[in-house]
């Protein structure tokens, strides 16, 4: 799927996104990086992050917008803290935040640990606040700015089997409605994109079984394979000025899951 729409506001403007080397992360890069962005992403695996780099540097010869990739875990807020400083001193203060990062492993509830837990909540929820913290600043300052936190429809669905994931994208919806609330007065619009089951490669080689195609059958009212680009769409919608009075609210992209 080739997105289509162009958004005239984006152009220029800086972006950071979490988790961008791979899955939807390389999707948005890409998206905003279409646009005209200047995009800096974030990833903890190096090589496929480098790889997309090489690569839309090399589909783009005359894109002009910057697009940097810094290797960083999430977890080390610290690290985060002064890797959203430096991207900013390299491609301009950040007016679009796109909280994407997190991990959907599995796990049973009866032997998850505390340490297991905690770990958990930090690769899915505990980064996206300080990354929104850590960016407010600059939005402030610009005069206004978008966050996009992406959820899950996982815990709507009632989906077992990762208690820790579903619960932090559960709360990620209470954090988006309250930093929206916040940050309104400085014209920084909060929102969460709420992604269906999305045919990453990931997905598609751990947990994409053929029971699961029949689950996803029965669940969509549009029985079409959800991708990045879906998702993608949606986020350059909520970056831009088209949705100026959007916020506080959940964007949900699954295909009219029932």
């Amino acid at each position: 799927m080739k997105l289509s729409n162009q958004y005239p506001s984006l152009k220029g403007k800086t972006v950071f996104v979490s988790g961008g080397g791979s899955g939807i992360g390389a999707s948005l890069v890409e998206a905003f990086f279409q646009q005209g962005t200047n995009v800096a992403f974030v990833d903890i695996q190096q090589a496929p992050a480098e790889e997309l780099v090489a690569r839309l540097r090399s589909e783009n010869p005359d894109q002009t917008a910057g697009l940097n990739f810094y290797h960083c875990d999430l977890t080390e807020i610290d690290q985060l803290r002064a890797t959203i400083e430096q991207a900013a001193q390299d491609l301009g203060p950040i007016s679009v935040l796109v909280n994407n990062a997190a991990n959907d492993t599995r796990h049973d509830f009866r032997e998850v640990t505390p340490e297991q837990w905690d770990k958990c909540t930090a690769v899915n929820l505990r980064h996206q606040f300080f990354a929104a913290q850590a960016v407010y600043p600059f939005m402030k300052e610009l005069g206004g700015g978008s966050i996009i936190n992406l959820g899950s429809m996982s815990w709507h669905a009632g989906q077992g089997g990762m208690p820790g994931y579903t619960s932090s994208k559960a709360a990620i919806e209470g954090l988006t409605r309250g930093l929206a609330r916040d940050m309104g007065p400085d014209h920084i619009r909060v929102n969460t994109l709420v992604p269906g089951w999305v045919m990453t490669e990931k997905q598609l080689t751990h947990w994409v079984t053929d029971e699961a195609l029949k689950d996803i059958e029965r669940g969509q009212s549009i029985n079409d394979r959800l991708m990045p680009e879906h998702i993608s769409a949606m986020a350059l919608f909520l970056a831009s000025d088209d949705s100026s009075m959007c916020t506080a609210q959940n964007f949900i992209v699954d295909g009219g899951w029932i």
